[in-house]
């Protein structure tokens, strides 16, 4: 496999949509968002046939080209950040049009939502664990539709019945006669059949990729250092760019000395912004010494004095108050009144950055008349949408190539990084990559929300739960950024993991409050709302197994048997984990399971907890049921990842204010887990024949209350605020 990386020069930039787009054709494409594939793309005005030249080949939707050597590339709508995206997607498509997979060829798909929109979000977006979801049909579709029209052109050119051929390692074969025709030989009479609608898929039981093991495909070039990722664009004249930013959200520059900053050798010009100070330099070391000889004074403005304290305590003020009916069975409050036990409890969860590896930048050159961008980006569309509003320019005349992304986890969701990028471009000559320090990038992050959650169960005579009551509160990402998705005072991405819970909960009630913290934006975090719910759910049914006195693992299996398919992987992890076996004193087993982003989960958390009340996580065992394995590698690869970024959470992170500033500024104050206090991660997945289901978020929702359980396990210390304090854990 290849990727074409979007090229640097101007001059030898080739557009991937055609020049003569119909009307028709887009209408087509456009109706196709909302559950198909763009079919008949390129579509003569008299005839429905699928699109053929020298130049192109054959081209039998948006997504598939096959040129005239039988090579096949793929126009990919979605974006590789470590996720494994780039080879189990070319995986659908190999599979059903009958190619290996070394014959499918990446391209970045150009921002269009009318051609690219994931079919989940209804916008072209990477994101919520579901692009395999979203790909999962249309582009098996998309597969077997070219392999059809193959077929066809083959049978049509040996005059026989087309159910009498079969599609075979590029080829179409014969078997009666022995004739066969390579792909590359059919482009040009297969871009004459017409569309067929309605194609039948292979049956799982003639996968012969889908279900495998498969190596990454992206591996090689990212070992050997030829992947292009956003911050590797260089176009000829580029100078490097830092920034400062307002170190208290909204507020400005009052004053600005730039004498001492111009004077340092390679620093070419400094830029001010209304907010921003920027340093244009021939190279990254010049711009932060000149932007370290700078001499700014900021207007705080009026959020100077804001702490996370005040935050936390407006949370839990409007968690008084009722909010917005999430899910309702039953009667809560009259099963409350005949409750034998009463459990109450109440959460909190911090602000988290995302402190990704490949540091945010992109690079602009903006001209008079048009802007060109570079950048690894997880929702390109609307890069180009934005950037076009801060370039005062029509969104046509804005040209976004998409680069691999060095971790994303929602962070490249967003676009202010392009929108800052084209601020600061505007003023600059030559094209300029702008590159955030680490600094600027934890303490300007759109983080996590804080949540403050409020609980209460009763428990019946034999301790099951039969009444049911959360009530939380903290911002909404999706009001923000997808407003239409936010309706009655509800949004799907902060209520997932509290509602439709596994459990047999007869009595079941909760309530969303929206309360947005004042100056500090919030964003997609790797799990998002279930690394929020997931936590105050399952470390709140492990409060009620202890209430019940009962062991965790056989108290949630009781509450199960609607649940089949939950029961399945809390059995197989607590197998595999050993569940029940003596364990040395100081530490614990801890258990969790989840249903969220159409994937069932369990894990099963082992820890060890030192005297002076620094927490080792020792192993993870984890089971899965996420449908269709489509590769058991990138599945188990994610989950361990997932694992890492949530154990991390759990143990350490927390982003705090103080006087208005966030206090935390590098990986010294914002810690990650290091390599040796990773644990052993075990992965189990189940067979299963269902559609896929997500993964790139569900191991880091799942792990966190494992851990905090285990903790209780270990101290008999429940944790309700993370990240885990080894103050409130040491012992003598």
């Amino acid at each position: 496999m290849t990727i074409d990386h979007a090229l640097t020069e101007r001059g030898s930039r080739q557009s991937l949509l055609p020049a003569n787009l119909s009307r028709r054709s887009f209408l087509k494409a456009s109706a196709a968002i909302g559950g198909g594939l763009v079919l008949s793309l390129h579509l003569p005005s008299s005839r429905n046939t699928a699109r053929a030249s020298e130049a192109a080949g054959f081209e039998p939707n948006a997504i598939i080209r096959i040129d005239g050597n039988g090579e096949v590339f793929l126009t990919m709508p979605y974006v590789e950040m470590g996720q494994g995206t780039y080879t189990a997607i070319p995986m659908l498509i190999a599979e059903e049009l009958e190619v290996s997979l070394d014959k499918v060829h990446l391209e970045h798909a150009p921002p269009n939502e009318q051609f690219y929109a994931n079919p989940l979000l209804g916008v072209q977006a990477t994101g919520n664990s579901n692009a395999m979801r979203g790909a999962w049909k249309p582009m098996r579709e998309a597969g077997a539709t070219a392999r059809m029209m193959l077929v066809a052109a083959a049978a049509k050119e040996w005059s026989v019945d087309p159910g009498t051929c079969r599609a075979q390692g590029g080829e179409v074969i014969h078997d009666e006669t022995g004739k066969r025709l390579t792909y590359g030989a059919l482009v040009g009479a297969a871009a004459n059949m017409p569309v067929q609608k309605d194609v039948a898929l292979k049956s799982a039981d003639s996968f012969t990729l889908i279900g495998k093991p498969i190596k990454r495909l992206d591996t090689p070039t990212k070992v050997n250092g030829t992947a292009i990722y956003g911050i590797d664009v260089r176009p000829p004249g580029v100078k490097i760019a830092t920034l400062a930013q307002s170190p208290v959200f909204g507020g400005r520059v009052k004053s600005l000395d730039d004498a001492a900053a111009l004077a340092v050798k390679g620093v070419r010009q400094v830029v001010r912004l209304d907010d921003a100070v920027a340093v244009v330099a021939d190279h990254m070391g010049a711009a932060k010494k000149g932007m370290e000889a700078l001499q700014i004074e900021w207007d705080d403005g009026q959020h100077a004095s804001l702490a996370t304290e005040d935050i936390a305590r407006e949370l839990d003020k409007a968690t008084m108050s009722p909010g917005a009916v999430a899910q309702n069975i039953g009667d809560v409050d009259k099963a409350m009144g005949s409750a034998v036990t009463r459990v109450e409890a109440s959460y909190q969860l911090p602000f988290l950055a995302h402190a990704p590896m490949e540091p945010m930048n992109c690079t602009v050159h903006f001209r008079k008349d048009e802007c060109e961008i570079w950048i690894g980006n997880q929702a390109i569309a609307r890069v180009q949408a934005m950037a076009a509003q801060a370039a005062g320019l029509p969104q046509e005349k804005v040209i976004v190539h998409n680069h691999l992304i060095g971790g994303g986890f929602g962070r490249r969701l967003e676009a202010d990084g392009a929108v800052r990028a084209v601020e600061i471009a505007k003023q600059v000559d030559s094209p300029v990559k702008v590159v955030w320090t680490r600094e600027e990038d934890i303490q300007h992050d759109l983080y996590r929300p804080y949540w403050f959650d409020r609980l209460s169960a009763g428990l019946d005579d034999k301790g099951r739960p039969i009444a049911w009551k959360n009530r939380f509160a903290g911002s909404s990402v999706i009001a923000r950024w997808l407003p239409p998705g936010f309706k009655d005072g509800l949004d799907p991405d902060s209520t997932e993991g509290a509602i439709d819970l596994v459990y047999d909960l007869p009595n079941f009630h909760v309530e969303y409050v929206r309360a947005e913290p004042p100056a500090i934006p919030t964003g997609f975090w790797r799990s998002v709302g279930p690394s929020h719910n997931v936590f105050v759910t399952e470390s709140f049914v492990d409060e009620l197994a202890a209430a019940a006195k009962q062991d965790p693992v056989a108290y949630r299996r009781a509450l199960l048997d609607k649940s089949p398919r939950a029961k399945a992987v809390l059995d197989l992890a607590a197998e595999k984990a050993g569940w029940g076996s003596t364990l040395p004193e100081g530490s614990g087993r801890g258990v969790s399971l989840q249903f969220v982003f159409g994937s069932y989960m369990a894990q099963v958390a082992e820890v060890e907890v030192a005297k002076d009340g620094t927490v080792q996580l020792r192993r993870v065992v984890c089971a899965m049921d996420c449908g269709t394995p489509v590769n058991p590698n990138t599945i188990e690869a994610q989950i361990q990842s997932g694992i890492i970024f949530g154990a991390t959470a759990a143990l350490y992170g927390e982003i705090t204010l103080k006087n208005g500033r966030v206090e935390q500024t590098n990986f010294d104050s914002y810690q990650m887990l290091r390599i040796n206090e990773a644990p052993a991660i075990e992965v189990h997945i189940m067979a299963s024949t269902e559609p896929p289901g997500g993964m790139g978020e569900t191991g880091t929702s799942a792990i966190v209350p494992a851990i905090a359980n285990a903790i209780y396990a270990a101290t008999g210390t429940r944790l309700r605020k993370m990240p885990a304090n080894p103050g409130l854990l040491k012992r003598a």
